[in-house]
């Protein structure tokens, strides 16, 4: 079962029906005053919907690609529910930080799944720091890209007025780096520097 291909198509159904339905989109979206009246699901289904058609292909090719890798290296550790979980933890690790800034303002929304497509890709990046990463064609170094997108996603969190949440990757980022270092402390203990 290619549980990533699974989460990927369930994505992009639910973002095409958003996009034609803009009730669903309002139901699903990240917004805080619904959060804090009681509309939980709203921390965890922004993932399932998106912005526009570029915004849905850049995070859907992205989870494909390094979730399909990681579901190999983790589903016989976790299994394919915790795999799921560890995707849905990276939706929400990566919007409560969001919350907690913005818990108090009607006007501000968030939607999409960088946030556990950032966990996906940086528990890949943990496992293998010196792969390359084909960034516009360019090859790097999956360690300095991932040092370059944390420098960029810190300072486009104040600089930057662009419309994405860049907290969201940030902590995503980061839920992938600290389940991936959970996961390897347990599962080969003393193996760890």
């Amino acid at each position: 079962m290619n549980v990533t291909l699974t989460l990927v198509t369930l994505t992009v159904l639910v973002s095409a029906l958003g996009w034609m339905l803009p009730a669903l989109k309002r139901a699903l979206i990240y917004w805080p005053p619904g959060v804090v009246r009681g509309q939980w699901w709203r921390l965890v289904s922004h993932g399932l919907i998106h912005a526009d058609l570029m915004h849905l292909a850049f995070n859907m090719i992205t989870l494909y690609v390094f979730g399909t890798v990681m579901e190999l290296v983790l589903v016989p550790h976790i299994g394919v529910l915790g795999f799921v979980l560890f995707y849905i933890a990276g939706l929400l690790v990566a919007i409560l930080p969001t919350h907690l800034r913005h818990r108090g303002d009607a006007s501000y929304l968030s939607l999409g799944a960088s946030g556990a497509v950032a966990a996906m890709l940086f528990a890949y990046i943990l496992l293998r720091p010196w792969s390359l990463l084909f960034v516009f064609v360019v090859p790097v170094p999956a360690i300095a890209f991932a040092a370059l997108y944390v420098f960029y996603s810190l300072w486009a969190q104040r600089h930057v007025d662009d419309n994405v949440n860049h907290s969201a990757h940030l902590w995503g980022g980061a839920w992938g780096v600290i389940f991936m270092l959970g996961l390897m402390a347990s599962t080969y203990p003393g193996e760890l520097i």
